[in-house]
């Protein structure tokens, strides 16, 4: 039997050595061979390179003004509150995306399902490079169905998105964890993508089977930014509007409340702006909890106390 050695405490059964293995919501794991005991002992002792953490995040001056010349040595990443040291850190302005635009068809919006589908057009026109990106589009009311698969095909998008119909209940949370675990989840390796989320929706759900916190765990084992762009066009804080924000809050995302479609050009260009417009850390937790449980990060500047700095708030550790 050949086993696999995390330090001196972890031992797990694995049959190849020298093999990535992809873990949602982290960088592949690497293993090395570190002995071979005996011709006619089959034991084989490798030793794990330990799950790196990514965090994408941007920065900007209390202006909102995007912030692009800073350094490693300008950040701090805390686990808990513990510090952890930043492995790798890099300038990301030109990632492929891999973009889920999640539209409510649900009988509660149907007055403003013109304006749903205006605004996802119009992000995709503002958003998308066919030879790079790919968008995908998925309905929701009632329950969650897939238009159009991760495609760069933009008439195939549009064709899509004329296609919907309003009617039924709304299972945001269903269409949140279906786009998060069966799409976006896929492309591998994590880190070579910018995945996020535009939900357009008024944020209220009737029918979904999976929960609010379960949709937002899949949406965050699968390193998903949510954007959402809210169709209450009221100057009422509803509780729609406070589901959007926990979405977009949590991960790292913005919700936006335009009041008529004329608002969507500047969201939309905030949006692709944010994408366009990251950094990237790498580090590797002290100490490794391999307990499937959710861990906060926090990412600070630690040089200037001037600027915003937006990122997810934690991440799922694999479970061994």
């Amino acid at each position: 039997m050949r086993s696999l050695v995390i330090g001196a405490t972890l031992v797990l059964g694995l049959s190849l050595q020298g093999q990535k293995t992809a873990v949602p919501g982290q960088k592949a794991l690497s293993t090395e061979q570190v002995a071979v005991q005996g011709q006619d002992d089959t034991q084989t002792k490798i030793t794990l390179d330990v799950t790196r953490v990514n965090v994408l995040f941007t920065v900007t001056d209390k202006k909102g003004r995007f912030v692009t010349d800073l350094t490693k040595d300008d950040f701090q990443v805390f686990e808990g509150k513990k510090p952890q040291t930043i492995q790798e850190f890099t300038a990301e302005s030109d990632l492929p995306l891999r973009l889920a635009v999640l539209v409510d068809t649900s009988n509660s919006i149907r007055s403003e399902f013109k304006f749903e589908q205006e605004a996802a057009i119009r992000f995709m026109q503002s958003v998308l490079r066919p030879k790079n990106d790919r968008m995908m589009l998925v309905s929701f009311d009632s329950s969650a169905e897939l238009v159009a698969d991760l495609t760069g095909d933009m008439k195939v998008l549009e064709k899509g998105i004329k296609s919907m119909h309003p009617g039924g209940g709304t299972s945001l949370y269903d269409a949140i964890y279906f786009a998060s675990k069966e799409k976006l989840m896929m492309d591998q390796p994590r880190d070579k993508f910018r995945r996020a989320m535009i939900i357009i929706s008024d944020g209220d759900d009737t029918s979904s089977r999976y929960t609010r916190d379960q949709a937002l765990e899949m949406a965050q084992k699968a390193d998903v930014v949510v954007y959402a762009i809210s169709t209450n066009t009221k100057r009422d804080d509803l509780d729609g509007d406070k589901v959007l924000r926990y979405f977009a809050d949590e991960t790292g995302g913005q919700a936006f409340f335009p009041f008529k479609v004329e608002d969507l050009d500047q969201n939309f260009e905030n949006i692709a702006n944010e994408l366009r417009h990251q950094y990237n850390v790498f580090y590797r937790p002290e100490p490794l909890k391999a307990d499937g449980l959710y861990h906060q990060v926090t990412v600070k500047v630690k040089t200037r106390k001037d600027l915003v700095l937006k990122a997810r708030k934690g991440y799922y550790a694999p479970k061994y």
